[in-house]
């Protein structure tokens, strides 16, 4: 066999579901780890073929508490029409499915498999079946977290058959949500604590709660230990805690961070209890602080070098105006404007929450600038598609290239009319990003390049610059006449 295949692809192929069929099924696989952990068993789904030929097995999920019964990838086989008749039974009923007798796993290792079939109900529809497979080499007399578990499962599988699961709240996928062995809560119909694992009993001590979780309400219980400042939004807290709705939460105080997801029992469209679990959430927690307070000090970080690097700006521009002698004066000016590029990435980066500075917004500041200070007449800058995010290691040589063609272009394009007068100079920078290539090319529509132009040979510091540049980031720099009159520069580059 192949690549194993995905829900989407046995869906698209061999199961066609419609639009609230496919959300129905999404959202029950989300949390359909929950059941493979209380019950101890591989759960398959098994879609009906779209020829009514049979079944496929859509998607599979193996328990974490338990050794697997299906070792093999089963996902995108077939199963024939009366090939498996608990699952056939199943899907024409609408009720659960019991096998009277285990099933000997051909596979290695081979074992004794007890295999229950549950039919998925969407609005009295059945969209397909799950079944439940409990290796049963591994049995042994239950305790009472294991009873507990079992009698959950149970009722969850009956919930999935009568179309009272998946539930209208949040998912539990994402990777905070607790899980069965994180800490396992059984609430009765009262809100009172039936049943508490030791893990759940471990999560409240840390929160300060000493004696027994048994008989106690929990959301009494809760209150008590978690300050009033602290709950954010106290009718989630109770609908959590008294496990009338599906819905994830958050309670800590000076002690503990703790993580708690209801999922409220039904049968017969009556409330019967909750399963709450909770999970210690106090490492993760102290992580996300420092990864926020580590983001805080690194912007702070760029935005006081921005603030230097404008200042020493500021100083260069101050000198540059007491000098008499033009050429000093053009060259402090030209340092103002490398190290306004610079400033300009470091501004940027103050804004961002990681190392990526979005280039196009680099482009257009430095456009801006430069077009400003452009000299002896009207210059126009353009920019012409996207370069995109670039790391923060490229973004400011980058940057420091861009500056040097434009202005370089700015200073010897110098388009002039018949009399000599200044007219509008006009400059197209053009983007051009596949993956990690990236291609920028400066356009202008002045005088174009001296016959006798040599890109190697120029004695051009701002080319020096921009060729220093490339080549430590293995780019090249290639110059060319316009066909309509004026320069091209290309610099052409691999980002890593």
């Amino acid at each position: 066999m192949g690549a194993v295949a995905s829900l989407a692809e046995v869906v698209r192929d061999h199961a066609p579901l419609d639009g609230a069929a496919r959300d129905w099924i999404s959202r029950l696989l989300a949390d359909w780890q929950i059941l493979a952990d209380l019950s101890f068993a591989d759960l398959v789904l098994w879609l009906p073929d779209g020829d009514g030929d049979g079944f496929w097995a859509a998607a599979h999920m193996r328990p974490t508490t338990g050794p697997t019964a299906i070792p093999e990838e089963i996902v995108g086989s077939h199963s024939p029409r009366g090939a498996d008749p608990l699952i056939d039974q199943a899907y024409r009923t609408g009720r659960i499915v019991t096998g009277s007798e285990p099933t000997w796993r051909r596979t290695l290792p081979v074992a004794p498999v007890q295999v229950e079939a549950i039919p998925v109900s969407m609005a009295g529809q059945v969209l397909g079946v799950i079944t439940r497979n409990t290796n049963l080499q591994a049995v042994r007399t239950p305790s009472r977290l294991e009873l507990s578990y079992l009698q959950a499962a149970s009722e969850l599988a009956e919930m999935i058959a009568a179309g009272l699961l998946p539930q209208e709240g949040e998912r539990g996928d994402h990777a905070d949500s607790p899980r069965v062995g994180d800490g396992f809560i059984r609430l009765g119909v009262e809100a009172q604590v039936e049943y508490a694992s030791p893990n759940a009993q471990s999560v409240y001590r840390k929160l300060g709660y000493a004696g027994d979780l048994a008989g106690a309400v929990l959301a009494d219980l809760t209150r008590e230990l978690i300050p009033a400042s602290a709950r954010s939004d106290e009718s989630v807290l109770s609908a959590v805690l008294s496990g009338r709705r599906a819905r994830d939460t958050e309670v800590g105080n000076s002690s503990a961070t703790v993580a708690l997801r209801s999922i409220p029992l039904a049968s017969a469209g009556a409330f019967t209890g909750a399963l709450v679990l909770v999970r210690d959430v106090t490492e993760l927690r102290r992580r996300d602080r420092e990864l926020v307070t580590k983001d805080a000090t690194i912007r702070e970080i760029h935005h006081r070098v921005k603030n230097n690097l404008q200042t020493v700006s500021a100083l260069l521009r101050l000198q540059a105006r007491r000098l008499n002698q033009p050429e000093g004066r053009a060259a402090l000016e030209e340092a103002v404007r490398r190290v306004g590029a610079i400033a300009v990435v470091h501004e940027i980066l103050s804004q961002s929450f990681d190392e990526v500075v979005e280039f196009d917004d680099v482009t257009d500041q430095l456009a801006h600038l430069i077009s400003d200070v452009g000299g002896g007449g009207v210059v126009t800058i353009a920019r012409h598609g996207s370069v995109g995010a670039v790391s923060s290691e490229v973004a400011t040589p980058l940057a420091l290239v861009l500056t040097e063609l434009i202005q370089n272009a700015v200073e010897h394009g110098g388009a002039a009319a018949d009399d000599g007068a200044a007219t509008a100079l006009r400059i197209d920078v053009r983007c051009e990003r596949a993956e990690n290539e990236l291609v920028i090319t400066v356009e202008d529509n002045g005088r174009g390049l001296p016959a006798d132009f040599d890109l190697a040979g120029s004695s051009s510091l701002g080319l020096s610059i921009v060729q220093t540049l490339l080549s430590e980031m293995s780019g090249t720099l290639e110059a060319s006449p316009r066909e309509t009159g004026g320069a091209r520069m290309r610099a052409a580059l691999t980002l890593q």
